[in-house]
């Protein structure tokens, strides 16, 4: 899967953030929150500039940070050794991808799934949905609240932003049987080809039974005829998935015909 449209400066941003915080971990350890902190988000950054499948990303989950066996030799000297080392090497493959980028640009490398521009106005709803959200809880003159309460409220109000968008919008419809069963569908979009799936993290989805349930979708529309991109709009504004992008870069990607992008907010 290719990179998230970002332009030259964006990119270099993002990369040169990463790096200057390189220096504030040489005060911490392999296994600090903030070394794994540091970690996910340059993984994410990398993922959405490059892809997910390039040499970038795949050099970058190469560096050792730390030894891959400990025995009883394994000395803690060892093993700050091989965290500064890392770091180190960390630093060069940053600096060596900004140079890259000035070189080179990402144009090339930046069109994501060679969509046309629906992709774009779906994630759209899905990156700002939780801020519509929060802004319909300030009424004018302290009128009632509109409340996102349940998985049923986040498909009224994201059916509602599509309509900005889009004029065909075809709710529920049943798919093909899949596992004995037959399931709806939350929306489809049939003249782009796509199937958009609503979820609400609450007590008992949470990362694990989420996953779970993306994987069944996943193969479940692979057998529906109209469905040549799934995407996956996960709301979770209470936080109860704790690593949103590894789960998105672990689900998005080409499967046969079928395009799938997970979309996990707010961050």
């Amino acid at each position: 899967m290719k990179g998230f449209i970002m332009n030259t400066k964006e990119a270099i941003e993002q990369l040169d953030r990463q790096k200057r915080e390189l220096g504030q971990l040489q005060s911490f350890t392999r296994f600090s929150p903030e070394y794994k902190k540091w970690h996910r988000d340059t993984q994410i950054v990398i993922t959405k500039i490059f892809g997910d499948s390039t040499r970038h990303l795949k050099d970058f989950l190469a560096i050792k940070f730390s030894p891959q066996f400990f025995t009883r030799k394994t000395t803690d000297q060892m093993v700050e050794t091989r965290y500064r080392n890392g770091l180190r090497e960390a630093a060069a493959i940053l600096e060596s991808l900004i140079q890259e980028i000035n070189d080179y640009g990402i144009e090339e490398n930046t069109t994501f799934l060679s969509e046309n521009n629906w992709i774009m106005n779906v994630r759209n709803i899905c990156v700002k949905f939780h801020q519509v959200s929060r802004q319909l809880r300030n009424r004018h003159a302290n009128r009632s609240s509109l409340n996102i309460e349940d998985e049923y409220d986040v498909q009224d109000l994201f059916h509602a932003l599509l309509t900005i968008y889009f004029d065909d919008i075809r709710a529920e419809e049943w798919t093909p049987s899949y596992a004995g069963s037959s399931s709806r569908v939350d929306f489809l979009l049939k003249s782009e080809e796509a199937v958009i799936e609503i979820k609400k993290t609450r007590k008992g989805l949470e990362a694990k039974e989420l996953g779970e349930q993306l994987i069944i979708d996943i193969h479940k529309y692979k057998t529906h005829p109209n469905c040549k991109h799934l995407v996956c709009f996960v709301y979770d504004p209470e936080g109860r998935i704790s690593n949103p992008r590894g789960i998105e870069v672990d689900l998005n990607k080409k499967d046969g015909d079928m395009t799938v992008e997970v979309i996990i907010r707010p961050e």
